[in-house]
């Protein structure tokens, strides 16, 4: 190190010393800034003139209306219309890829919003399924199914598709486990429809580090929410609102008033 650059060195050493002893941290406040209607009382019309080309182009990409959802679709643990619908839904469409998936895992925790009953845009599905997660699809033995399923129940619920029935405890325990009315066959082997996030071991589910034969294609046109865009196009192009209901899927013994508190955030 040659004469100059330690000297600069120096310089900046003595430079921080000096702002860690200038400034002290003395306490620690925060408050809650609630952004409501009130502030669209005084509009800024300079900030608006600024953002309108910019708010022409969004609405432009984010407007077109998708479908429509029968009623409002929302998502919570155990079980909730909404997290059952996306797992129906990775089930259908397994058929674009020649797939037929026994059933079908969408994470609550990749849920980041809900559909209000009515119209439903392109923007209202990117605030669903944000993330760049695709579908994947995937094999497990009965065993490792059984594994998964008591992962399942260790996070308090999850998304399942129709013919998967759980009966799980307020403390995260399996009590059993149906698919199709029949217990899970250990020496069966069982094709899952999930996202590749979940495929790789994520969210608690590392049973999925133990599949075969997986199909995770990586393009674009491959991620969840052009899936769920095309599942409410083909309901609209039928006529018919998109619709899901609790259904029994996954079943909770022992829950209290605080637990359901709890599950609802």
């Amino acid at each position: 190190m040659n004469r100059k650059t330690l000297l600069t060195l120096t310089a900046i050493l003595i430079l921080c010393t000096g702002c860690v002893h200038q400034y002290q941290v003395t306490g620690v406040q925060r408050t809650r800034i609630l952004v409501d209607n009130r502030y669209d009382a005084l509009p800024n019309a300079e900030a608006e003139a600024f953002m309108q080309p910019y708010k022409q182009q969004v609405d432009s990409v984010m407007s077109p209306v998708v479908g429509r959802a029968a009623r409002y679709l929302w998502a919570q643990k155990p079980e909730s219309n909404l997290s059952n619908l996306l797992a129906d839904i990775m089930v259908w469409g397994g058929k674009k890829y020649s797939e037929t998936p026994d059933f079908g895992v969408y994470n609550v925790g990749g849920i980041r919003a809900a559909f209000s009953e009515g119209n439903v845009t392109y923007g209202d599905v990117l605030d669903v399924a944000p993330f760049e997660n695709k579908i994947c699809f995937l094999t497990l033995t009965g065993e490792k199914v059984t594994e998964l399923f008591e992962q399942i129940a260790s996070t308090r619920g999850e998304g399942v598709s129709h013919g998967v029935q759980l009966v799980i405890t307020a403390d995260g325990k399996l009590v059993s486990a149906l698919f199709n009315g029949q217990p899970i066959d250990p020496k069966k082997t069982y094709r899952i429809a999930t996202l590749d996030y979940l495929a790789q071991g994520n969210d608690k589910m590392e049973a999925f580090k133990a599949k075969t034969d997986v199909v995770s294609p990586q393009e674009e046109e491959n991620n969840t929410r052009y899936i769920i865009m095309d599942y409410f196009r083909e309901q609209a192009a039928k006529g018919q609102a998109v619709d899901a209901q609790v259904e029994g899927r996954i079943v909770m013994q022992g829950l209290n008033d605080a637990d359901s508190r709890e599950l609802m955030h």
